[in-house]
């Protein structure tokens, strides 16, 4: 379905969700930016996937892995907020999303026993999965106007991006 012919309130619904998961990422990144130990101490809690998270709190490792989320979360955020490049964005919100699904589950449970099976990270990825297919940075974003500008129809590799 075109974007044109979606309806105001489920375009109002679209930029909602856009601009509060974009906050979501955006403030994570500001609130843990330059805190170098965040990564490793979050990762110190896993219990059912120790051994695959365990290795990434080796000091070679950790840095870059901070680094990747500080600027992960920043990047995303922005991302969402200004409607540009949402496509490439949510793939990445998601699979981060799904990181800390897993490193903080005691399965069943998530984080907590108030959290069987699903929790907010869960939710947030369907809302990140409606967003992409919905093409949300064409709504009030950035990538419906990077569309036509003239360097798309040149490149028509980087359409997909913007698309």
């Amino acid at each position: 379905m075109s974007h044109e012919r979606l309806q105001s309130s489920e375009k109002a619904l679209i930029v909602f969700f856009r601009l509060t998961m974009g906050w979501t990422f955006l403030y994570a990144g500001i609130h843990h930016f330059g805190d170098d130990k965040f990564v490793i101490g979050f990762l110190s809690h896993v219990k059912t996937f120790h051994d695959v998270y365990a290795p990434l709190t080796s000091p070679a490792i950790a840095p870059v892995l901070t680094f990747l989320v500080e600027y992960g979360h920043l990047l995303i955020g922005l991302s969402l907020i200004s409607g540009l490049l949402v496509r490439v964005s949510t793939p990445f919100a998601i699979m981060l999303l799904l990181m800390y699904w897993t490193a903080h589950m005691d399965f069943p449970y998530i984080e907590n026993v108030n959290n069987y099976l699903i929790d907010y990270h869960i939710v947030y990825c369907g809302v990140l999965v409606y967003l992409f297919v919905k093409r949300a940075g064409h709504v009030l974003g950035l990538d419906g106007l990077v569309e036509r500008w003239h360097v798309a129809e040149h490149y028509p590799a980087l359409r997909p991006l913007v698309g």
